[in-house]
């Protein structure tokens, strides 16, 4: 049995088109992370992130490096997406999410990848870094869902995203996977 993704429901009632909106309204005066750069990223102004009006990817494809449950028999298909709204100097991706690594894609060309790896057999979308490009993500996702698309979204995140940005996506993710960067040890006891 293959489940369907969440946003499948949301396109058909024409929400998903509606939360595009919402999300693109956030780059005119960036407020799409917690950052709250305030530039206009439809201008191609960049912010914190070092991203403009387009997603930046870096790669995608089938993958198996990530947690079994996901991987499954035919891996799961990842975009991992360049640049980052946090700098962390211990980034395994460096060379992806601070000196973007990658190539600007438009709203068709990212969807066409999204349709690619469902194609290709994976078992969901993997959106790896995906905070600061979630009005991209959406509208590639809106043109994707009209043309096929329906294996499960992972929103697989460094963390740091907005309670707004969250809400927008509510109802369109099936598993959020948070990175935890830093712990207490005194609260873990």
């Amino acid at each position: 049995m293959v489940q369907l993704g969440a946003y499948v429901d949301l396109h058909r009632r024409g929400e998903l088109a509606r939360r595009v909106k919402q999300a693109c309204d956030l780059l005119a005066s960036c407020q799409v992370c917690p950052h709250q750069c305030h530039v206009n990223r439809l201008a191609n102004t960049m912010g914190k992130c070092r991203t403009g009006a387009r997603a930046v990817v870096s790669s995608f494809g089938p993958h198996f490096g990530e947690e079994a449950p996901l991987v499954g028999q035919r891996a799961s298909g990842t975009i991992f997406f360049a640049n980052c709204n946090l700098s962390c100097v211990f980034c395994q991706n460096y060379t992806i999410s601070q000196l973007g690594e990658g190539r600007e894609v438009s709203a068709e060309e990212l969807a066409a990848m999204m349709l690619s790896l469902q194609g290709r057999g994976c078992h969901n979308i993997n959106l790896v870094s995906p905070t600061h490009v979630v009005p991209q993500i959406l509208e590639a996702l809106d043109l994707a869902v009209s043309r096929g698309l329906s294996i499960p979204l992972v929103y697989n995140t460094g963390g740091y995203d907005s309670v707004d940005t969250l809400k927008l996506m509510d109802g369109v993710v099936d598993i959020y996977m948070p990175d935890m960067k830093y712990a207490d040890d005194e609260v873990a006891r």
